[in-house]
């Protein structure tokens, strides 16, 4: 694993956003196309804020989500609202290449199979994402994958859904579809996470985020983040 401190929050985001857009572009100009699977939460919105901004081929940029919380549309602890409002509100990125999970549907197995059907889509058999931007709670968590859930021994689906945390069921990314990224960006930041950011460099794999495959991943964290390790 890769890795970068910077020295906050802000810096931490202008480094994160320009990761992804020359990875982008990279993909674009080898590909035709760049596959990007997004996180939700506080830390990342900023790093999207400035992505929208960068020149890149928005019409060739498709956007799948790494994890969902159930909610309704709209609601604000939903990532796609976060998501929302950080980059499709600014980055001219056709509606029909932004890739929702279906978390309002009643059956939430059925659900992910067509979602992980819809990453192969774009992706191949089996799929590959250009980026995985991954975050990393206090908990070690990282996506939906998260201490004591069984979706932790998914090994035959690329997206399944999980029980309770924080209470609400979530969709998730399992681990092969993360461990077949071509890259996977960790982007950490705040005191709070420092214990975490310790254990994923070591690759403790007591910690989800610890058994997601390190030989193609670059993290970025900022100081505070980065002080314990």
């Amino acid at each position: 694993m890769r890795v970068e401190v910077l020295p906050d929050p802000e810096a931490l985001a202008r480094r994160a956003a320009r990761v992804i857009a020359a990875e982008a572009r990279a993909a674009v100009a080898a590909r035709g196309r760049f596959l990007l699977a997004a996180s939700g939460g506080r830390t990342p919105s900023r790093m999207l804020e400035l992505l929208a901004g960068e020149d890149l081929p928005w019409a060739a940029v498709h956007l799948f989500q790494v994890d969902e919380r159930v909610a309704p549309p709209g609601h604000p602890e939903r990532n796609l609202t976060g998501l929302a409002a950080s980059l499709l509100s600014r980055a001219p990125l056709p509606a029909a290449a932004v890739h929702a999970m279906p978390v309002e549907e009643g059956d939430l197995e059925a659900a992910a199979a067509r979602y992980a059907a819809e990453l192969e889509a774009l992706g191949g058999t089996p799929a590959v994402l250009d980026l995985v931007q991954l975050g990393l709670g206090a908990d070690g968590h990282t996506a939906s994958l998260v201490p004591g859930d069984p979706v932790l021994d998914v090994t035959g689906a690329d997206v399944a859904a999980t029980g309770r945390y924080q209470g609400r069921r979530r969709m998730t990314l399992t681990y092969p579809a993360l461990d077949r990224a071509r890259l996977v960006l960790w982007v950490v930041a705040g005191a709070g996470k420092a214990g975490a950011v310790a254990r994923l460099r070591r690759g403790d794999r007591g910690i989800p985020a610890g058994r997601v495959r390190s030989d193609r991943a670059l993290l970025l964290a900022d100081a505070a983040a980065a002080a314990r390790s």
